[in-house]
């Protein structure tokens, strides 16, 4: 950068040097925005301390240099560059830039060069020296006579650098505290001069806004401007200063307010157009601070109705007029009147919609009476007979839907896409999503988005449209407002679509997709003859609906990799996985591994073969109990069930041709094995950074999770009054009933563990979605239920447990409640009263820290659809657990606790089995390949041993630390404000560490990770 700077200024073509001057600018706000490097970096990096600050103040010289010694060109030049980096910084106090007071070593040089210009040259050139100044304001200002320089060339007879000075001064008054007092007297005198022309006023106008260093100053100067603005005539003028107390007002909560009612002053008709128009963007800039907190009377928010409908406006500026009404009444709608809400003008606005005026008023005034809808909804008293009644809500839904039909018309006849239409159709139907999810009871008014000339739309508005239905479909399922009109409705959707020849098979598979979802229709239908399926073709019934619609996908799904459509077969598969539609995407995966050439892609798709290949068993093994018919059917579309068979247990008809029932512990040993060779093939492939991390993190835990189950199941097995066919009365010594009992209280401190590694998950990758996040809290829930239940023993109290707890640092107690806090923690947002009844099973004494029932500060509060069944699941337990709890504490017989730990052991294996059932669902972020958001932690020791770090015991340590963020997209909208960083040093050998190394050591495979994660949020 040196040597182009440098040897730019002695070319001989002006344009050249110029273009090489200008190239600096970027490399110099770039610079300043990076914090001057610390001790500890100099070490880490093996810089010289100094270098840095030298080699700056060297460029900032030969740039002063290049200013005294050019021509105007390249004066101008070196201006545009000092611009470009002031206009780059943030506003404040506490500047650390390149150019600040403390990184700037030879200020006076600095200065004493482009002095040389400003006592030597021309007008023009004494006001790019007057602008340098200004840019260099932070150590500049400290000069007595820059100071003077400036203040004098207020009254310069040449305008531009009249001009450029007000701009320096205004500079000076962002750093210092003393300099905007002594600029507020001249900057009166000068703007109440009747010789001062008007560009000067502009410009000193504009020095206004400058002016908010302290609170006192800001309120003097701003009170100033206000007297300047009544006594002023001019409409230029006026517009400025408009401008400028504006921007001032809104660095001062207590001006803010002050400012708006001012502005909404202007409003009225009796100020001119241009006026009008200026005070809506200045309302447009204070709102868009986030500054609302003010108190809004009716006067100003039928000023800002009055301007909707008045032709003499602008649409544009109309427009800005609903962006400001629409953040006003998010903020103040509950302290409104109801009388000044004028809605028939909102609705006359958003129904008079052009199809050529796409991005118009009229959408805006449509998201207006949707966010006063929602708002209404959460204040429900509030808008009661104003804006909840249903034909107010009906008028706004049908609008919505006929805006997309009026957008999508063209579209299908010309049978092109075009991107702006479908843009907006985006917009309207995530409006419609809004309003159909707040009021799920208005489900039948989004019938024209199902009726049959809608039907005829491209395929790129059919993928739009279905994942809006799936997203609304999930919100209804999670507001438990499913019912057979919503099923029937879809159901016709999917018949049309897979029945016509307008889709190809990838848009028939996703549709028919729709009713496998188990997490939307599980338990939200009745079960009646009416939601079964009736296959022609077999003349069989299927007594479950969704896998019924499961083969017919698996049909379509036949028919995409016929036709080699790989890719769409691939996103079908994905797709498949996240509904839990497993046979589907084992066929899918299993076919399309031999259709990539890749060998990366090659392991990703045998990894996701035994990934659904290990949920189709389980899957299998719960249907088959019920019915042949699946097997046969399957058989009849050529699924390959040898992959299943040999984990199903004993699957053979007896005389009446009814499935025995499987072994259920070899059929989880199964799926756990499958599960383990998914996570091994992708460990053996990608080996190298954090390739598949969340992939492989996430199958590690279920692998967890399944080996717990296969565990309590085997001890089940081997006590003998668990199973209905065994003989109740049967008596089982006291020393194995305890040792039973201990491996499975064993196994639910495993269980807990486990939920606590999903938060864990779900706080580490900060770039998942909302959605995914809510499936690993649910994988949570689920985990802390099966924890608490095999842990049944240690609520119940008087049962022969003595030494249940082999954990050297907890006792009975601790354990009952952490066991608690985990479960009781996660119902309480969701289900307060199976919360309460929870901590009612220990003794408030036993509560392990002060944050009792509450989440700690990594757990996510979001429950997905599918966990309101483990959350009836758990009040069902619960309840039985409180029953248990009580009968022992009624009678302590020897019989009756024996009759007691039957009854628990028969209740686990009961919450097991329906846990079971609950339709396991896949987040979507597991099929994000991309590189997860981290970060890598550089260390080195004092010595910078080449051989890694080593220390004796006893000694201290010195490290040399760096944090750097990786893999992080700019246009990511997440701010890190905070970075914390824990280290856990442990003894280990040089041969221990090399061999973590060569076998791919994950972090979570150690119990340090949890601890640290448990640390970092005390």
């Amino acid at each position: 950068m040196e040597y182009r700077v440098g040897k730019g200024s002695s070319f001989k073509k002006t344009g050249r040097s110029a273009e090489a001057i200008l190239q600096f600018g970027p490399r110099l706000q770039q610079w300043s925005r990076e914090p001057e490097p610390s001790s500890a970096a100099h070490h880490l990096f093996d810089l010289i301390p100094g270098e840095d600050r030298l080699f700056a103040n060297a460029i900032l010289l030969r740039l002063a240099d290049t200013f005294r010694l050019g021509d105007d060109h390249i004066r101008r030049c070196v201006v545009k560059v000092f611009l470009s980096e002031y206009r780059c910084r943030e506003k404040r106090k506490g500047y650390k830039g390149l150019l600040s007071k403390e990184r700037v070593d030879n200020q006076s040089e600095l200065l004493t060069r482009v002095k040389f210009v400003f006592d030597n040259g021309d007008g023009n050139s004494r006001a790019l020296a007057l602008v340098i100044f200004g840019c260099w304001a932070d150590f500049a200002e400290d000069s007595a006579h820059v100071r003077y320089l400036v203040l004098s060339s207020f009254v310069s007879s040449h305008a531009l650098e009249a001009k450029a000075a007000l701009f320096a001064a205004g500079c000076f008054c962002e750093v210092s505290d003393d300099f905007p007092c002594i600029v507020l007297e001249l900057l009166v005198n000068l703007m109440t001069s009747s010789e001062t022309s008007l560009p000067i006023k502009l410009a000193g106008a504009r020095v206004f806004s400058k002016m908010g260093y302290s609170y006192s100053i800001a309120n003097r100067a701003y009170k100033t401007g206000l007297k300047l603005l009544a006594d002023s005539l001019q409409e230029d003028y006026q517009i400025a200063l408009l401008v400028s107390l504006s921007k001032l007002a809104s660095t001062s909560t207590m001006l803010t307010s002050d400012q708006v009612k001012f502005l909404f002053s202007f409003l009225s008709q009796e100020n001119t157009i241009r006026v009008r128009t200026t005070t809506l963007r200045c309302l447009c800039f204070i709102f868009s601070k986030g500054l609302c907190h003010f108190s809004v009377g009716p006067n100003l928010v039928q000023a800002l109705f009055s301007t909707l409908d008045e032709p003499a406006l602008p649409s544009n500026i109309q427009c800005e007029a609903l962006w400001i009404l629409r953040k006003m009444l998010l903020y103040m709608l509950p302290s409104l009147p109801s009388n000044i809400l004028d809605l028939s003008k909102l609705l006359s606005i958003a129904e008079n919609a052009s199809p050529s005026l796409l991005m118009s008023k009229s959408l805006l005034a449509t998201r207006v009476l949707v966010d006063m809808s929602i708002k209404f909804k959460e204040h429900g008293d509030l808008g009661s007979g104003l804006f909840c009644s249903s034909p107010t809500l009906s008028q706004l839904i049908s609008l919505i839907i006929n805006r997309i039909t009026l957008l999508m018309k063209p579209l299908f006849d010309l049978g092109q896409a075009d991107v702006v239409a479908l843009k907006e159709v985006n917009n309207l139907l995530y409006l419609l999503l809004l309003m159909v999810g707040e009021h799920p009871e208005l489900i039948a008014l989004a019938d024209i988005l199902w009726h049959e000339k809608g039907m005829a739309m491209r395929l790129k508005v059919a993928c739009k449209l279905h994942r809006f239905l799936l997203t609304f479909l999930e919100n209804l399922s999670e507001a438990g407002t499913i019912n057979m009109v919503v099923y029937d409705k879809v159901k016709l959707l999917v018949k049309q679509i897979c029945e016509g020849n307008l889709f190809d098979c990838y848009t028939q598979t996703i549709y028919s997709l729709l009713l496998h979802a188990r997490v939307i229709w599980h338990h939200n239908l009745d079960e009646s003859e009416d939601s079964c399926i009736f296959d022609r073709n077999s003349g069989m019934l299927l007594d479950n609906c969704s896998v019924g619609q499961e083969l017919v996908s698996f049909k379509f799904a036949k028919k995409v990799l016929a036709e080699n459509m790989n890719w769409s077969a691939y996103k079908v598969g994905s797709f498949s996985v996240c509904q839990g539609a497993w046979f589907v995407a084992t066929f899918i995966f299993q076919q399309l591994i031999t259709q990539v050439h890749s060998e990366s892609c090659s392991c990703w798709l045998k990894s996701l073969f035994q990934f659904a290949c290990s949920e189709a068993k389980l899957t299998l093994s719960l249907l088959t109990k019920r019915s042949s018919s699946l097997v046969d059917w399957l058989e009849t579309m050529e699924f390959p069930l040898t992959l299943l068979r040999n984990d199903l247990g004993e699957m053979d008809l007896d005389g009446a041709d009814n499935l025995n029932e499987p072994n259920y512990g070899k059929v989880l040993l199964g799926a756990y094995n499958s599960i383990c060779s998914s996570k091994e093939t992708l460990e053996t492939a990608f080996t190298l950074g954090q390739s598949f991390c969340f992939q492989k993190w996430f199958l590690f835990l279920r692998a967890k999770v399944l080996r717990a189950v296969v565990d309590v199941l085997d001890t089940l097995e081997t006590i003998p009054f668990v199973s209905e066919s065994s003989s109740i009365n049967e008596e089982v010594g006291k020393s194995f009933m305890v040792q039973c009992l201990q491996r499975i209280v064993q196994i639910s401190l495993r269980l807990k563990r486990i939920a606590e590694e999903f938060d864990l998950v779900g706080a580490s990758f900060i770039d998942i979605d909302n959605k995914s996040a809510k499936i690993i809290s649910g994988l949570a829930l689920s985990c802390s239920l099966v924890a608490s239940i095999t842990g049944f023993t240690i609520f119940v109290p008087n049962l022969p447990t003595a030494s249940i707890a082999r954990c050297p640092e907890s006792s009975e107690n601790i354990l009952r409640a952490h066991l608690v806090q985990n479960l009781a923690g996660r119902l309480w947002q969701t289900d307060r009263e199976t919360s309460e009844k929870l901590c009612q099973l220990i003794d408030l004494r036993e509560q392990p820290d002060k944050r009792f029932c509450l989440l700690s500060g990594n757990q996510v509060f979001n429950i997905s659809s599918e966990a309101r069944e483990v959350i009836v699941l758990c009040s069902h337990a619960v309840s039985r657990i409180a029953c248990l709890k009580i009968e022992a504490a009624r009678e302590q017989s020897e019989e009756n606790i024996t009759g007691i730990i039957k009854d628990g052991l028969k209740l686990t294996f009961e919450i097991l089995m329906k846990w079971m059932e609950i339709p396991f669902r896949t987040p979507k972020y597991f099929f994000r390949l991309r590189p997860s958001i981290g970060s890598e932690l550089f260390a080195e020791n004092v010595s910078k041993a080449t051989n890694g770090l080593h220390i004796s015991p006893g000694q201290h340590l010195s490290l040399s630390l760096c944090l750097q963020l990786k893999n992080f997209p700019a246009d990511l909208p997440l701010q890190l404000t905070k970075l914390y960083c824990m280290l856990r040093c442990g003894v280990s050998s040089i041969e221990e560490k090399e061999e973590q190394c060569r076998s791919g050591f994950q972090a979570w495979e150690t119990d340090e990770m949890l601890e640290m994660n448990k640390e970092l949020f005390r």
